[in-house]
């Protein structure tokens, strides 16, 4: 029997060695989990019902255990890499349609913008539609398209920020003319945007009114035509914008807000923008006469492209364009499972699900007992190479020490030979 359990022990040592081997030449995988080797002993099966005197016949190896411990994190400079930070598997879709499971995010875009590995296997998840928001009722391979635009936002109001000059004298030339400096006192402007993103350049003008020193009128239109009426705006002696009334003289819904009506000839429906000049004063202007004190702002945008995009703790994938404005694109999904020793691996990073492995949970990264999810990110090896390097040790005397026993086995069979 010597011969059976140094025959079983060779092998056993030599799984040993396979399994560390293993984990070495993984060490710099992304994704990848050490295994360790799971051996059990052999005895003969017998009818006696004595058990003080059963000798064992060896060894054999019951399994190889994977371990799914976290591994370190590294930054990258692809933000579509992803690392895991806890429990849970990348759901990935391979070319033939077959769902697989991965730790490696080592992921980049493909020529028609799905997330893919080095595999060409597809990131699964939810996707956005063109508003933003998330179909939460399909879970598909990650798209984001190469000529992703945001569409235009027609202008609603714009604000501006402007002191008028206390100490101004009324044009002498009226009515207000945009070429002839005479004819108003002030003006600025603000770029707008009609429905099909197409930029217009809004001039407004101001002339005070020669009966009222704490009026003023104001007029405005698109650049190049003729100024519109909008209304007048009245002020205190503390300079403290107190009224103001429509071209036709009834009082304003909001003071400071006017209305311009823009009749546009690109084909874009006609808009009606809300100009508010409530925060609009009348100090003493000193040399400089009237200024803007802050900046104009409006609220409409132009069509807008993809710039970059990034990905948050809970996998929302969020585009920056070229605007600034952002946008949700999608959703990276993790899965786990009961056992994930139970797991088929099929080697190039990829687990498949079994009967031993339990179904998969689905969800959000961060929900349930699923780890977060770290963009530009990814993680790497959990092999403990100075442990493996130990192992190995402990595997080569193991083979040796079952060598030995062969050999000195056959020492006493010769021995009985020459007898």
């Amino acid at each position: 029997m010597s011969y059976q359990s140094a025959l079983s022990g060779l092998a056993a040592a030599s799984n040993d060695l396979d399994v560390v081997g293993n984990n070495i030449a993984n060490a710099q995988t992304v994704g990848f989990k050490q295994s360790s080797a799971v051996f059990a002993d052999l005895y003969a099966n017998s009818i006696a019902t004595a058990v003080n005197n059963q000798i064992g016949i060896g060894t054999r190896l019951a399994g190889v255990q994977q371990d799914f411990s976290q591994g370190q994190t590294t930054t990258t400079d692809i933000p579509t890499n992803m690392a895991i930070n806890g429990n849970g598997f990348f759901e990935m879709q391979n070319p033939n349609g077959t769902v697989t499971y991965s730790r490696n995010g080592q992921f980049v875009p493909d020529k028609n913008g799905f997330i893919v590995d080095a595999e060409g296997n597809k990131l699964m998840g939810f996707l956005a539609n063109s508003q933003g928001q998330l179909n939460k009722g399909q879970i598909v391979p990650i798209q984001i398209p190469n000529s992703s635009l945001l569409p235009p936002v027609a202008t609603t109001k714009a604000t501006f920020g402007i002191n008028l000059d206390s100490g101004a004298t009324t044009p002498t030339t009226t009515p207000v003319n945009p070429q002839d400096t005479s004819s108003f006192n002030f003006t600025t402007s603000i770029q707008t945007f009609d429905s099909l993103g197409t930029p217009t350049t809004i001039n407004l003008y101001f002339v005070k009114d020669p009966n009222n020193p704490g009026q003023w009128d104001v007029s405005g239109g698109p650049a190049g035509t003729t100024p519109v009426a909008m209304g007048s705006m009245t002020f205190d002696s503390s300079g403290k914008l107190t009224s103001s009334v429509d071209s036709s003289g009834n009082p304003s819904s909001t003071t400071g807000q006017f209305s311009l009506g823009i009749s546009n000839t690109d084909g874009a429906a006609n808009q009606t923008i809300t100009i508010d000049l409530s925060s609009t004063t009348q100090f003493g202007g000193g040399s400089a006469g009237s200024t803007v004190t802050s900046a104009p702002s409006q609220d409409g945008f132009s069509t807008s492209q993809l710039a970059n995009f990034s990905i948050g703790d809970d996998g929302t994938i969020t585009g920056t364009y070229s605007d600034g404005r952002t946008a949700t694109l999608g959703q990276v999904l993790l899965a786990n499972f009961t056992n994930p020793n139970g797991l088929q691996n099929l080697g190039n990073n990829q687990f498949a699900q079994t009967s031993e492995s339990g179904e998969p949970e689905v969800g959000v990264p961060g929900s349930s007992n699923l780890g977060s999810v770290a963009g530009g990110q990814v993680e790497t090896s959990n092999v403990d190479l100075t442990g493996s390097l130990v192992d190995l040790i402990t595997a080569q005397r193991d083979y040796q020490a079952n060598a030995q026993t062969i050999k000195t086995q056959q020492t006493i069979d010769q021995t009985l030979i020459n007898l």
